[in-house]
């Protein structure tokens, strides 16, 4: 037989937001992975974290300049990252120059491209302008001193810079924009912005990670004889994630062995300090297990362990453009789920038939959770469907596939 053409291969230039090494599924699995399974290389440009520079980067090349502990880093990262490209150029020219929720990066990014006569992309997995002005808006009301009205100013240039280089010079320039989701494209739309450039790629899970039969229940006797109702992922004031505790108060009314487990952490001491005072003050010590950072297989043991998975998300701008991972992570679990009405996590939901999809109120959440604590047929139906539409629609595998045929598409216009 005659042997098989090899894969042609693809270089790009990818400068990422989020510190080097990855640790993001989207950028480990997506790009790491299966990327390199289709003749898609990339090298990575960016920061690096508190493990930098870490292990190399088997699918292409990692170009670490500066740190993202560095109190400067937000000042130099354009610069780093300019440096770094220089690097990643010196290894090989690219066949496209890609830029992961970076602003000045991106006008770095779109100029480098012209220069190169090479595609531009941009990644867009968040409104990162409209989350600058969120924060402009807090530091309004929050804080009224000299030094305050000062701060707002500083962070009010932020945002509007931010508005105009992203909408005025990044996203017009880019021959494609992948998205978060079907909801964020539509928002990009309506905005101006061509559909058709556009393709949504949610959150996903990688297949065998979160293959229950792979996952050891943790041994922990705090959940032995208790109805274990699981929350997987970061806590935050500005998730509102003390929404859990008013859930949990309604539940135990109902459920006295009723216990939350918040398997994540937080992103500061103070944000996990003020979760831990909400939950004493609401008396809530032996309803609620808050479990700070864990291993994922340590936290995936915890999960197993759960009857229910809760997901809500508040909705807005910020969050209804999004595409949360922890509703697909409790399918591929099979874990039946509760999870509010953001675009992604409707549409999830309707899809799949493993979950239960209410307003985020604490009300509509006990009810739903109740249902499927009381309901062990209908628990178990959702049980059942969960890892049949991960596996159909929401593993990497799959998003790498179509992934890599819209790089194979716009990188040979």
């Amino acid at each position: 037989m005659p042997s098989q053409a090899p894969v042609p291969k693809l270089s790009i230039a990818f400068i990422v937001r989020d510190p080097l090494p990855p640790i993001r599924a989207d950028v480990l699995t997506l790009f790491g992975a299966e990327m390199p399974r289709y003749g898609v290389y990339t090298e990575l440009v960016g920061q690096g974290g508190a493990d930098a520079p870490g292990s190399p980067w088997a699918a292409g090349g990692m170009h670490v300049v500066g740190s993202l502990r560095s109190r400067f880093a937000s000042v130099c990262s354009p610069l780093w990252d300019f440096l770094g490209l220089c690097r990643a150029l010196r290894e090989q020219r690219p066949d496209c120059l890609q830029v992961r929720d970076k602003i000045a990066s991106g006008v770095l990014g779109r100029i480098m491209a012209a220069l190169l006569r090479v595609p531009f992309v941009y990644w867009m997995s968040f409104p990162i302008v409209e989350g600058f002005e969120v924060r402009r808006d807090d530091i309004a009301r929050q804080e009224r001193s000299l030094k305050g009205r000062l701060k707002w100013a500083a962070h009010a240039l932020r945002a509007r810079a931010s508005r105009l280089a992203i909408y005025k010079l990044v996203l017009p320039g880019a021959r494609h924009i992948f998205v978060q989701s079907d909801a964020m494209a539509d928002w990009l739309a309506a905005k101006g912005f061509d559909r058709a450039r556009m393709t949504a790629v949610p959150m996903g899970v990688d297949a065998a990670l979160f293959d229950r039969a792979s996952v050891a229940p943790v041994d922990d006797a705090r959940l032995d004889g208790r109805r274990v109702v699981l929350y997987l992922g970061r806590i935050a004031q500005s998730r509102k994630s003390d929404f859990l505790l008013d859930v949990a108060a309604e539940l135990r009314q109902a459920v006295p062995d009723v216990l939350l487990v918040i398997a994540g952490d937080a992103p500061s001491d103070d944000e996990m300090a003020w979760m831990r005072r909400e939950i004493r003050a609401r008396g809530l010590d032996a309803h609620v297990l808050l479990t700070g950072w864990l291993p994922q297989r340590t936290a995936l043991g915890y999960a197993v362990r759960a009857e229910v998975g809760l997901s809500p998300i508040p909705r807005g701008t910020l969050f209804d453009v999004s595409s949360p991972t922890k509703l697909v992570e409790y399918l591929a679990l099979s874990i039946p789920s509760v999870a509010n009405d953001i675009p992604d996590q409707r549409l999830v939901i309707e899809e799949s038939g493993a979950g239960l999809c209410v307003p985020m109120e604490a009300r509509a959440f006990a009810d739903a959770t109740l249902a499927l604590l009381n309901d062990t047929e209908l628990a178990r139906q959702f049980a059942m469907r969960g890892p049949t539409y991960v596996k159909t629609h929401r593993t990497y595998d799959i998003l790498g596939r179509n992934v890599a045929r819209i790089y194979k598409k716009i990188l040979t216009e």
